[in-house]
């Protein structure tokens, strides 16, 4: 059979497989994933894709992104037609116990990036690029769908900034241009020249056809990729939103809505006969061989105990001391690398070290895609910028990521600054991520093994350091845990638990050294492990001690009081908390602790209220 018409049959079968399991399944996005269907037909069954079905895994199989991920029962269809599923799955599209989700996850073995919060999967794209141009040095490329809705997203043209800078001629973003969004019309509409200026303006290639419904215009421009020049490319074509079905094309309120069942009869006479036994056939990728991952030597870092080193410093020294452990350790960061100190480790590993400029958003969704081929990313910036970007860290967990986030300047403790730059609701949001564990270092030597138990850990992992110089604690054969912390000052005569973490624990030390002159004494605690909370070192304490007091240079909303309040929950004890609870300002770090009552004086006047009130 002659290819356009192939896929011109191939296209009717797709379009009988979206509507018949969204209307299966009661909901969906059928008429989104009808505009979609020729150029998404085309990709896989005209030669263009190349991947082994077999092994989803393998290193030059093509990355296929749904940035629209609302777009899913046309996903799902797709890799039915390919025999990659059986197609009689499909009707257990959105039930409760199948791997066909209303957004596709990694629970769909073939997806490679979990989609649906709109304007994340080009970031994710630059990722897998990236890896493959610059680390891998593999054949595959990089297919990101896009819907012409979430090109209002500014993520999107961050990630079209960082890919024409690191020209990544290996990722191919496809627009659905359909007019439509859910509640209204887009911006630009159909005005496919406006959409090439802005991403030419970029520094793309861009193709447009005018009928993204007309195979051969669609195969017409898969071939003009392959003498495109040394840019990321972008084909933008004209759809209609509910393409093939008269009662939905290019209807307003449709999106989102299944087709109930006479509906769905009337539907399948403008579809006319469907072939169920044409050979739908994706191409094979080159053979390709996988990257070995050796591991190296390590050597830790020697500190002197009462020496000044900031942690942030000490993160950029473990990056550098890990690289060689682990060749598959990269580091990406915000363009604040001389302030995270990650330019330590751009210094000695140029080829492994990731600027990605003042754009968080697409840092983390970029950190996922090289997460998914199994590289470590380390994604550094000032811990409050990475607010901005939750939306992608929360996304992150359902792709099974493996991203390791540290944000430094944190607290009012940064000084003079002032509150734009202060991180006081980090560890709030990193908490609630599922899974994610939260490592709050106290000095060098915790700091880079906080690094170490993140590269040892699989998993989403948050480090939060301290911009100011800080004294040793430790000896450098102190181990720790992710889940655990160190009791550093203890005395069968104390009254007191103090909880510090960061800069607040050594404000608990200087308490300590007060408090002993008038003869209290008190236990300090280093609570290196945030998320999740040692539980049994905190009981031991409770136990032996007649109340908790902790402080930390964070808001108390979600930080490190309501962590261990919400460990204790059932234990009979007397929590007490110092955190930022006054409008920071600008000042001196000392002035700031001061300010906000989380100095040591105030650790030791809450001490004597708190003794004084047994």
């Amino acid at each position: 059979m002659e290819t356009v018409a192939k896929i011109e049959e191939i296209s009717k079968l797709l379009r009988y497989y979206i509507l018949t399991s969204t209307t299966e399944a009661g909901s969906g996005h059928p008429t989104s994933s009808l505009s979609a269907v020729e150029l998404m037909a085309t990709l896989y069954f005209g030669g263009y894709l190349k991947y082994n079905i077999q092994d989803p895994d393998y290193i030059n199989n093509d990355r296929i992104i749904f940035s629209k991920g609302h777009a899913s029962p046309l996903y799902y269809s797709l890799w039915a037609a390919a025999k990659a599923i059986d197609p009689s799955e499909l009707m257990n599209l959105r039930k409760f116990n199948s791997n066909l989700e209303g957004h596709p996850t990694s629970n769909f073995k073939y997806t490679d990036a979990a989609t649906g919060s709109l304007g994340q999967g080009l970031s994710v794209g630059v990722g897998l690029a990236i890896n493959a141009k610059y680390l891998d040095k593999a054949n595959y490329k990089t297919y990101v769908l896009l819907g012409d809705g979430e090109l209002s997203e500014g993520s999107v043209w961050e990630a079209a900034n960082i890919a024409s800078r690191y020209n990544l001629n290996n990722l191919i973003a496809i627009v659905d241009c359909n007019r439509l969004e859910q509640a209204s019309e887009t911006i630009l509409e159909w005005d496919l020249n406006a959409y090439k200026a802005r991403f030419e303006s970029f520094g793309w290639y861009v193709i447009t056809i005018k009928d993204g419904h007309d195979v051969q215009s669609i195969i017409t421009a898969f071939e003009q990729i392959k003498n495109s020049p040394d840019k990321p490319i972008c084909i933008i074509a004209k759809t209609i939103k509910g393409k093939g079905i008269k009662m939905l094309e290019n209807k307003l309120d449709w999106h989102g809505k299944a087709l109930k069942r006479e509906e769905l009869e009337n539907a399948m006479h403008d579809l006319g006969k469907v072939n169920f036994n044409i050979e739908c056939n994706i191409a094979e990728p080159e053979n390709g061989k996988e990257l070995e991952h050796t591991s190296g030597n390590f050597n830790w870092t020697e500190y002197s105990p009462g020496e000044f080193v900031a942690t942030r410093k000490a993160y950029g020294q473990a990056l550098v001391a890990l690289a060689e452990k682990y060749p598959n350790l990269v580091s990406l960061d915000g363009g604040t690398q001389n302030s995270t100190h990650s330019e330590t480790f751009q210094t000695k590993y140029p080829e492994r070290f990731f600027d990605m400029y003042i754009a968080e958003q697409n840092m983390v969704s970029a950190a996922l895609g090289l997460s998914r081929m199994n590289k470590i990313p380390f994604v550094s910036t000032f811990a409050a910028f990475f607010t901005r970007a939750f939306d992608q860290i929360r996304m992150s967990q359902y792709s099974n990521s493996n991203i390791k986030f540290v944000g430094s300047h944190a607290g009012v403790s940064i000084g003079e600054d002032g509150p734009s730059q202060m991180a006081l609701e980090d560890i709030a949001m990193f908490r609630s991520v599922p899974d994610c564990a939260v490592l709050y270092p106290s000095d060098a030597v915790s700091m880079e093994r906080a690094v170490y138990l993140a590269s040892e850990h699989y998993g989403n992992v948050y480090i939060r350091s301290t911009r100011m110089d800080t004294p040793v604690l430790y000896a450098n054969d102190n181990s720790f845990k992710i889940g655990g912390s160190k009791i550093i000052r203890e005395s069968v005569y104390d009254s007191i638990t103090v909880v510090g973490a960061g800069i607040t624990l050594h404000e608990a030390l200087k308490a300590y050294e007060v408090l002993k002159e008038k003869n209290i004494f008190i236990r300090v605690v280093d609570l290196f492990s945030v998320k999740p909370i040692d539980y049994n070192t905190l009981s031991k304490c409770i136990r032996e001690t007649k109340a908790v007091l902790i402080v930390e240079d964070h808001y108390a909303e979600g930080g490190i009081a309501e962590a261990i309040r919400s460990e204790l929950a059932n234990v009979k004890t007397k929590i007490f908390s110092l955190s930022v609870s006054k409008p920071p300002r600008s000042g001196k770090p000392l002035e700031l602790l001061d300010y906000e009552e989380i100095s040591s004086k105030f650790i030791v006047e809450k001490v004597k209220e708190i003794i004084n009130s047994f």
